[in-house]
């Protein structure tokens, strides 16, 4: 029987026409979608760093807040009084009145009692006069003189530079806000020449850090966005557990990473996000997770109308999770090695299925042809699959650019560089030692004695 005869063709051509507009209609509502997410999030999607998002949404006002306090079975550890010989000053207070207020009858001693309190120091800065006394030999001729601890021709002490360098490279602190903690007698001008000073003195210790990172086994590294002297350029760290080496530099070249790690095979592995300029390293590469995750994630909210991919981005996203947790869990290595192994297996199934969806063989292409750079750490456990370190380090320098809004110059990024590499380096290898300390004490060793080798005073990885 012929097709005329069962239907009529201008209901078939209608109907034809409705499922062309549906269809037409439900891809339209995805990419609207997806164009409002972009607005939202920023030109990177989800891996958008919050200060260059255009809209930031407030907090949700039924959002329920979460209680305080420790889980319950938790023990308990209360506050500990001090002991003198923990204390750092002991002060006696003693009553003034000898009767008492009420009935004027004479008071007596019944001992003292101890409260335990932790305070600080006021910061400020203080002028001090130092007298420093001379002796002449008569016979020899000469003059012995004592002089104070602090660096050759420097106005400022060693405990006022040491402070302002950890707050500065550290916590991110903008200099123009230190001076102001120090009072009127630092000047941001002399602050910055100070840091010049250490920036060169320092120069052939950032070297030996970075000769010493390039020993290290498991390597991270990663880079954000920074300015120098109004233009825009980027921030990059290479690190390890031990070692923190920062450049801020006007390029995302993959040639600053060869600077750093060398144009030589080296050994170990580099944990990296997917950036091709570290494709010219001669080193076995672990691609970081975490960003994959957020790429899988971003693909289920761009089409989450459609079955076939939320069905692969489900199974995919828990297994990419479980493969980040894995490494914290506490077991043994054979039951690790036991479970990486199985993870990896339902990774491949998962991108190895056959689909339909354009969007599930992106994400599939990704593995397929990266799959030497994504398994390192299912033969070794020290590989994380993720790049979690290096961005943790680099949320320092996300602070100092949203309130310093970076470097005034070049010069300037290139001594916050040395300067940071060497505190953070230290502060990483020091163990129950503060890293204002070990900074104090090693400018009080180079004033004493100006010829001493700066790199034997940093700890040891």
């Amino acid at each position: 029987m012929k097709h005329e005869q069962l239907y009529c063709r201008g209901c078939f051509e209608k109907q034809r026409r409705i499922d062309q507009l549906e269809e037409e209609n439900k891809s339209l509502k995805s990419k609207l979608k997806y164009q409002e997410k972009k607005q939202g999030e920023g030109y990177f999607g989800s891996s958008t760093p919050s200060s260059k998002k255009p809209f930031k949404e407030n907090s949700k006002e039924d959002t329920p807040m979460k209680n305080g306090g420790a889980k319950e079975g938790h023990k308990g550890y209360g506050r500990k009084s001090i002991s003198k010989a923990e204390a750092d000053e002991v002060e006696y207070l003693s009553v003034k009145e000898d009767r008492c207020p009420k009935c004027k009858g004479k008071l007596e001693s019944k001992g003292s009692k101890a409260r335990s309190i932790i305070d600080s120091i006021l910061l400020k800065a203080r002028k001090l006069l130092y007298q420093c006394e001379e002796k002449h030999c008569p016979r020899c001729k000469i003059t012995i003189s004592n002089k104070p601890v602090i660096l050759p021709k420097s106005m400022y002490g060693n405990q006022l530079i040491t402070q302002a360098a950890v707050m500065h490279c550290i916590h991110g602190i903008p200099a123009g806000k230190i001076v102001k903690m120090f009072g009127k007698l630092v000047t941001e001008g002399g602050l910055f020449k100070v840091f010049d000073k250490l920036g060169k003195m320092f120069e052939k210790t950032k070297e030996a850090i970075i000769r010493e990172y390039r020993k290290e086994q498991i390597k991270h590294a990663d880079e954000t966005g920074w300015r120098t002297d109004g233009q825009n350029g980027y921030a990059w760290i290479f690190c390890s557990e031990k070692t923190s080496i920062f450049e801020f530099r006007n390029s995302r070249s993959g040639k600053i990473a060869s600077e750093i790690l060398g144009k030589g095979r080296l050994l170990g592995t580099l944990c990296v996000d997917r950036y091709q300029g570290y494709n010219r390293l001669d080193i076995e590469m672990q691609y970081c997770y975490s960003h994959l995750l957020r790429e899988v994630e971003d693909l289920g909210e761009e089409f989450s109308d459609n079955d076939e991919v939320q069905s692969f981005v489900n199974t995919l996203s828990d297994f990419l999770s479980e493969a980040i947790r894995l490494r914290r869990i506490e077991i043994n290595n054979k039951e690790y090695y036991r479970r990486a192994k199985i993870i990896r297996k339902k990774i491949l199934k998962t991108i190895r299925s056959p689909c339909q969806h354009l969007g599930i063989k992106r994400i599939q292409n990704i593995f397929l042809k990266n799959e030497k750079k994504l398994y390192h750490w299912v033969k070794d456990r020290n590989v994380p699959a993720d790049n979690n370190l290096a961005e943790r380090e680099l949320r320092s320098v996300v602070i100092a650019r949203k309130v310093s809004f970076g470097s005034q110059s070049i010069n300037g990024a290139k001594t916050r560089g040395i300067l940071m590499t060497v505190l953070l380096t230290a502060q990483k290898r020091l163990k129950d030692r503060p890293v204002e300390e070990w900074f104090k004490d090693t400018l009080d060793k180079i004033a004493l004695n100006p010829d001493i080798k700066i790199n034997s005073l940093l700890p040891k990885p």
